[in-house]
């Protein structure tokens, strides 16, 4: 697979600042049981990296030290990695809330039979990934059969509480597009998946975030081999806006891969980007005395993906 890496280098994207530090995104591996064209961490079963007891004792101390009040869990599918549930719980005794980046089928591989429950134990909001309400579109980009396993999850999710309206339980919803364009707008694309999914499945969820592909990776590949990485480039800086700039998730929230290094966004650290002006990935236990709020962020061409448009973000539309 080609790498665009180098082709986003050098850019003109505008400099950034940190802000205050709300969420620690924490990415405890790349084994997942699926293989998705648009994964742009390059997850999938033959991966073997995975977060150790030591890395995760490290986040832990950093949540405390910090006070950080949400905490983000990501892969691969972060729930197959042998230490997921002792996070989650000494998360929770620290005040953190939890966010489960879940593709849905994880849920009904061996070994995961009580991980629902599991989660609604300790209130964890669920963002799944269903990059469409249709059966054809999703399996064409996440594998036969995925879209059924998908819906029989969610259904036994809603049975659990989740999803239903006026519950705690938070269940939402992650759309990106088949190829190289821009998602169209969030609110209206919500509506009808809520509206196909519950009339057609039974199915209900709170809320549909919607994120742009980016130009790295899997999906990078793809663009190059296909000739459509200028053209899908052109598209994203064409459509940037400044005031996107203000809410830009790297602002607020910090990356850390499963060894422990930190970076400035999940989108950096799949590049390996190191936080700006270090010449190598900085440890997590390197930062347990250092503010973050003005550090400068580190950018490249990349970038235009989260502030072209409506904005994308791992919160949805900015």
């Amino acid at each position: 697979m080609r790498s665009t890496q180098a082709l986003l280098a050098e850019t003109d994207f505008p400099s950034l600042h940190r802000d205050h530090l709300t969420t620690l995104q924490v990415n405890l591996g790349y084994v997942c049981n699926l293989q998705c064209q648009h994964c742009h961490v390059n997850a999938g079963p033959k991966r073997v990296e995975s977060m150790q007891p030591e890395t995760i004792d490290a986040v832990l101390a950093y949540l405390e030290r910090w006070r950080v009040p949400e905490l983000d869990l990501t892969g691969g599918a972060p729930e197959l990695n042998p230490h997921f549930r002792d996070l989650v719980e000494q998360a929770r005794q620290l005040g953190c809330r939890i966010i489960d980046r879940c593709n849905l089928t994880v849920l009904e591989e061996p070994g995961q039979e009580r991980t629902a429950e599991f989660l609604v134990s300790h209130g964890v909001r669920i963002v799944a990934s269903l990059p469409c309400y249709l059966k054809e579109n999703v399996d064409r980009q996440r594998g036969r059969g995925v879209y059924e396993a998908s819906l029989r999850v969610l259904r036994g999710l809603n049975e659990l509480g989740y999803g239903q309206p006026g519950g705690d339980l938070v269940l939402d919803l992650v759309y990106n597009p088949q190829g190289p364009e821009l998602p169209p707008p969030q609110g209206p694309l919500e509506r009808d998946y809520k509206r196909y999914l519950e009339e057609t499945h039974g199915v209900r969820f709170n809320n549909l975030l919607t994120l742009a592909n980016m130009p790295i990776n899997r999906f990078g590949g793809m663009l190059l081999a296909t000739n459509a990485f200028g053209e899908y480039m052109a598209t994203l800086r064409g459509a940037h806006r400044d005031e996107n700039l203000r809410s830009v998730m790297c602002r607020s929230m910090l990356s850390v891969d499963w060894q422990g290094y930190v970076y400035d966004c999940d989108f950096n650290q799949m590049l390996s980007m190191p936080m700006s002006g270090c010449g190598a990935p900085v440890h997590l236990t390197d930062l347990m005395e250092t503010p973050l709020a003005g550090l400068p962020i580190a950018v490249a061409g990349h970038c235009y993906g989260c502030t072209a448009g409506q904005g994308s973000s791992c919160g949805g539309a900015l």
